[in-house]
């Protein structure tokens, strides 16, 4: 900017020059940082439907035998502690079924393209709460981003298109005029960004120390060391399974009348 020009704003003006500066690097670092989280999200509910549908569903197997093998020695036994073990080890049974079965499995391998990648950034970029200018257009802005978001993972290019559209339409999207009003709103935005970008370290850092993403490391790990761990996981599940099988069939077999 021009020196001249520099001298001729008021102080206040100078000081919303400043801050728009300021807004405009945090919106940067607001906008990958939500594509970052945004990813994670989706390639850990890919993994999870994955270890489902290829592992949890022989643990869910497993259970199912175990409480079985519980249920004959409650039947068998009597005792009110028996009958606690077995009726404990049908929950983990259906637990287990639940969540093998449920819709955490069904979530399929997520790889977006660059083009849909570009594509959320600039919806985002355009309708994210931080950039609201009132509490009406914040809502709006919040319902938006989070449809934007299951609309990334599902990997629907045309939904994002018709998110953004949606809002360009809408009232909520003019905003006022005026150096006090601007930097107002700016200074507010600023403030919002900061806590979100705050929010989102938290929840990054709660991510990657789940179960889930400790085992999609060691998946990762393991598999630039040519192996495939999932695979190993399967294969000693099933033997368990069928441990767990030929000791109920046994326990049948010494029960049954001669």
């Amino acid at each position: 900017m021009p020196t001249e020009i520099v001298h001729n704003l008021s102080p206040e003006e100078q000081e919303l020059a400043r801050k728009r500066q300021e807004l405009a690097i945090l919106q940067a670092e607001l906008i990958d940082r939500e594509l970052s989280l945004a990813n994670l999200r989706a390639e850990l509910a890919a993994f999870e439907g994955r270890y489902l549908r290829e592992v949890g569903i022989l643990y869910a197997e497993l259970d199912d035998w175990n409480a079985k093998i519980a249920e004959f020695a409650a039947e068998a036994a009597g005792t009110e502690q028996a009958r606690a073990a077995a009726s404990e080890a049908r929950a983990q049974a259906d637990e287990s079924y639940a969540a093998a079965h449920g819709e955490a499995s069904k979530a399929e391998d997520f790889s977006p393209s660059p083009e849909l990648r570009k594509l959320f950034r600039d919806v985002v970029n355009q309708i994210h709460p931080d950039r609201a200018a009132s509490e009406v257009d914040r809502a709006l802005r919040t319902r938006l981003t989070a449809e934007a978001n299951l609309a990334y993972k599902r990997q629907d290019a045309d939904a994002l298109r018709k998110i953004l559209e949606e809002y360009k339409n809408s009232p909520e999207s003019v905003k006022g005029d005026g150096a006090a009003a601007d930097l107002q709103r700016i200074l507010l935005q600023i403030r919002r960004i900061s806590k979100r970008l705050a929010e989102i370290e938290v929840e990054v850092a709660e991510l990657k120390a789940s179960e889930i993403a400790l085992l999609m490391s060691k998946v990762a790990i393991t598999a630039a060391k040519g192996r495939n761990l999932l695979a190993e996981m399967k294969k000693d599940v099933q033997q368990r399974i069928d441990l767990a099988r030929t000791e109920y069939k046994d326990q049948s077999a010494r029960t049954r009348p001669r």
